[in-house]
């Protein structure tokens, strides 16, 4: 469940706020996204994984944390690098190679000629723009 959104961190972007797809968040009025509906999370990860700069953190339980827990404490989080953990867990965060940077296929240098098609054409060609008779 979505437990902090980090005010220092975060570049209100509004990226969470769109991938929701439980509507979770309200923009703040300083710009900063504000969990509005704790409850209606559903622990999908997608505002943490897309965040661009680890500003959130989801705690993987599906409940909310409490005030004593230390999922809910944004300097022990921090503390243990969990924000944006789960996006680095799935390869779109910290210390990645790009899937570009990667990629072993050759590279296509040229289209090969194709010869025209020996089909006729599907429908019967138009000389005008419009294909009725004038006047």
């Amino acid at each position: 469940m979505i437990e902090i959104v980090s005010t220092s961190a975060c570049i209100a972007c509004d990226v969470c706020i769109t991938v929701c797809p439980t509507d979770v968040f309200d923009r703040g009025d300083d710009g900063i996204p504000v969990i509005a509906r704790q409850s209606d999370c559903q622990t999908c990860f997608m505002c943490e994984a897309y965040c661009p700069v680890d500003a959130l953190y989801v705690s993987p339980v599906s409940a909310p944390a409490g005030p004593d827990s230390p999922h809910s404490d944004e300097a022990t989080v921090i503390r243990h690098g969990l924000p944006g953990g789960y996006r680095e867990m799935v390869g779109w965060g910290r210390g990645r190679t790009s899937g570009a940077l990667r990629d072993r296929n050759p590279l296509l240098k040229a289209v090969p000629p194709l010869p025209e098609s020996r089909l006729p054409a599907p429908a019967p060609l138009a000389d005008s723009p419009w294909n009725h008779p004038s006047g």
